[in-house]
């Protein structure tokens, strides 16, 4: 943990103290090194910054690219672009969602994976696609999810 402290300040001292005007870029930061904004960081922003843990939260909700809770190991992309809406992405939904046992959006109870529908992975050609990690499995049925997410155990 003392490292986690030591990272934090190392990466706060690169801010003016209490600007506020920082906020944006400092949870950037912050979310770039630790991969996600834990509480302890939040409050180790809004005492530097001065502003208010309210307020802090309130800005990483609002923007999408802030996380509050870690991602898995693997990331799962579930495409929603409109090829593969039309060829049955979301039928694929239920299927993953019983196969990790957690929702869209969620990380599973192991930490193994974080399932994410995206709005398009820009492999039309494909559809419907999935993306785990740097891998891209095409034309994917709900009959392969299982034996697709064996290869990431």
């Amino acid at each position: 943990m003392a490292s986690t402290a030591k990272k934090i300040t190392e990466i706060l001292q690169q801010f003016p103290p209490e600007d506020p005007s920082s906020l944006i870029p400092v949870l950037q930061k912050v979310q770039e090194e630790f991969g996600y904004l834990s509480e302890r960081n939040v409050y180790a922003v809004s005492e530097y910054l001065v502003v208010p843990a309210s307020k802090i939260y309130g800005v990483a909700t609002f923007y999408a690219q802030f996380r509050l809770k870690p991602l898995g190991r693997h990331i799962i992309n579930l495409c929603r672009g409109t090829a593969c809406h039309v060829k049955g992405s979301e039928r694929l939904i239920p299927v993953f969602e019983q196969e990790l046992k957690c929702k869209v959006g969620e990380t599973t109870k192991d930490g193994k994976f974080t399932f994410l529908v995206v709005a398009c992975l820009g492999a039309c050609s494909l559809a419907p696609v999935v993306n785990i990690d740097n891998d891209f499995y095409g034309d994917v049925q709900a009959g392969q999810i299982k034996r697709i997410l064996r290869k990431y155990e």
